[in-house]
């Protein structure tokens, strides 16, 4: 089979490497402060196989930019961010030929929490000046961690007049196959017709919830995917900004355990994996090898016939 190896976590990777463990402007601070830094981990995970590598923008948003007085940065870090994975491509020579460049399209007023997303209008255009800043830089775009069906409606609608792919990673419960707001992935799905969506993905939620979801993700006809986090759990008070204060890693999800998560949602029909926070390097280079040995072809988004629905 052909499958498409995501990369893993960039903000906690560059919180783990970095002397500052507490960015004022969370992972946006490192674009300022320790450019060499992200375009580092970018390489590192091109080098481990990745074919798939997202941009480093996940809190440039004008919302969360805002609530520390830089809103006016947004354009700049968003720009930074795309460059940076555009050079961290560039100097992998030719084990980046065939890597794309995903654009983050991520929750705006708090990640994990239904109760706080917005209405429809304010959060597509919000999500709209996210994609005109980051289409000339990007291959595709995937809007992740939504926690509703609508958040996830309002994105995928915002970035439709870019004319780039558009995939939706939806977090889900810690109990089973359900969005954080408790609707179905087959509710989640249908809110998308209409929109051009090449792909949904269960994303930043246990690799226990992923495979218990997939039977439904595949069943919505799109292409299906998964990449999982490392936390053991995500309460539901969660507030934006002090993730490593208010989450514990887990401690059984070494890169061979995880791996073997990542080949069972292969088995369920999966056709996109990585890791999301607290899956780095050494994971993804682990899936890769697992995958190859056990038969599968890793190629890049415009080698996997991507199906897509409207």
């Amino acid at each position: 089979m052909k499958v498409v190896l995501l990369d893993g976590g960039t903000s906690l990777e560059l919180q783990k490497r970095s002397a500052n463990k507490a960015p004022r402007h969370w992972s946006a601070e490192y674009l300022m402060s320790e450019p060499d830094l992200v375009r580092q981990v970018h390489l590192d995970y091109i080098r481990a196989g990745s074919k798939v590598i997202t941009v480093n923008s996940y809190s440039s948003t004008f919302t969360r930019m805002q609530m520390v007085g830089a809103a006016d940065r947004v354009p700049e870090l968003q720009r930074i961010a795309c460059e940076l994975a555009l050079q961290a491509r560039d100097m992998a020579g030719p084990a980046g030929a065939d890597v794309a460049i995903a654009g983050c399209i991520p929750p705006l007023n708090g990640t994990y929490r239904p109760d706080r997303v917005r209405e429809f209008q304010t959060n597509h255009d919000e999500y709209a000046r996210l994609g005109e800043l980051q289409a000339p830089y990007v291959d595709l775009f995937v809007c992740e961690t939504m926690s509703t069906a609508e958040e996830g409606r309002a994105a995928a609608a915002a970035m439709q007049p870019f004319g780039i792919a558009v995939w939706i990673g939806w977090s889900l419960m810690d109990a089973g196959p359900w969005l954080r707001s408790a609707e179905a992935v087959a509710t989640a799905a249908r809110a998308l017709n209409g929109l051009r969506v090449a792909a949904v993905l269960a994303n930043c939620c246990s690799p226990e919830s992923i495979t218990a979801s997939m039977p439904a993700l595949v069943a919505t006809g799109f292409s299906t995917g998964g990449y999982a986090n490392g936390f053991t759990t995500i309460p539901a008070t969660f507030m934006p900004g002090k993730t490593k204060e208010q989450l514990k890693s887990r401690k059984d999800l070494d890169p061979e355990a995880y791996s073997a998560f990542a080949l069972k949602w292969v088995e369920q029909g999966a056709t996109i994996v990585g890791g999301c926070c607290e899956v780095g390097p050494a994971h993804i280079a682990r899936l890769r090898d697992d995958l190859i040995a056990a038969g599968h072809e890793i190629v890049s988004p415009s080698g996997l016939a991507v199906s897509g629905r409207d």
